[in-house]
């Protein structure tokens, strides 16, 4: 099985030091990226990744690493600490990088067959807001099965963590863990996501990006092929 983790900071941390433990509790191959270090570009708003292709954006040589990894693993593990009750600033400009691939554009069939987990901590709130900036992506990306872990670690490093905490961030992560080894290979695409999907094919039929009109025939999705299939 093959992990990737994107970390929404440079840092090691709780949340960093958290995406790691579940990680290897995972097992096999892990490929991990720092933000903004591994890549910290804003995006400009071109449009060219919707309109010409993804290898037109002007940051594409650099985001195509963490691509490539997160387009073989199968399973995406996107961490942030909370930042004013939402995700990372890096973490969010990574993010948006991608919206060409969310469905209602030109999603990559591969991640309809992964495992995504949310992880983010704070001192004492923000983990909800933060992990839905991230999960939002995850599950317009097409990843069926997506968990989200949120911790209070009522502390500012993860020495300082309490004993208590800590025995249940190791209970917490290893849960997560069994529950992503006994789903490998066998991920089914939910009933939400399946009718997103097929809004989407209606409104790709006749869509005003030729390029993502055209994404969709190529794939045979216009008609009765699926991503998941």
């Amino acid at each position: 099985m093959k992990t990737v983790i994107i970390n929404g900071q440079n840092h090691k941390g709780s949340t960093y030091h958290i995406a790691h433990e579940l990680a290897e509790k995972i097992g096999g191959e892990i490929t991990e990226f720092f933000l903004p270090k591994d890549f910290g570009e804003f995006c400009v708003g071109c449009t060219n990744c919707f309109m010409k292709g993804a290898d037109r954006c002007p940051h594409h040589e650099k985001l195509f690493p963490i691509t490539k990894a997160m387009d073989e693993a199968d399973v995406i593990i996107l961490a942030s600490p909370v930042y004013v009750y939402h995700a990372s600033g890096p973490m969010k400009a990574f993010l948006d990088h991608y919206g060409y691939r969310w469905m209602v554009h030109r999603p990559e069939p591969a991640m309809f067959k992964k495992q995504g987990i949310c992880i983010s901590t704070a001192a004492g709130a923000g983990m909800k807001s933060t992990n839905k900036d991230m999960a939002d992506s995850l599950f317009f990306w097409g990843v069926p099965k997506i968990y989200k872990y949120g911790c209070a670690v009522a502390a500012v490093d993860w020495n300082s963590i309490n004993e208590k905490k800590m025995a249940s961030i190791h209970k917490n992560t290893s849960r997560i863990a069994a529950s992503i080894k006994k789903n490998h290979g066998r991920v089914k695409v939910g009933l939400q996501t399946k009718v997103f999907f097929h809004i989407m094919r209606m409104i790709q039929r006749n869509g005003f990006n030729p390029r993502d009109v055209e994404y969709w025939k190529e794939r045979g999705w216009a008609g009765k092929e699926r991503p998941w299939h």
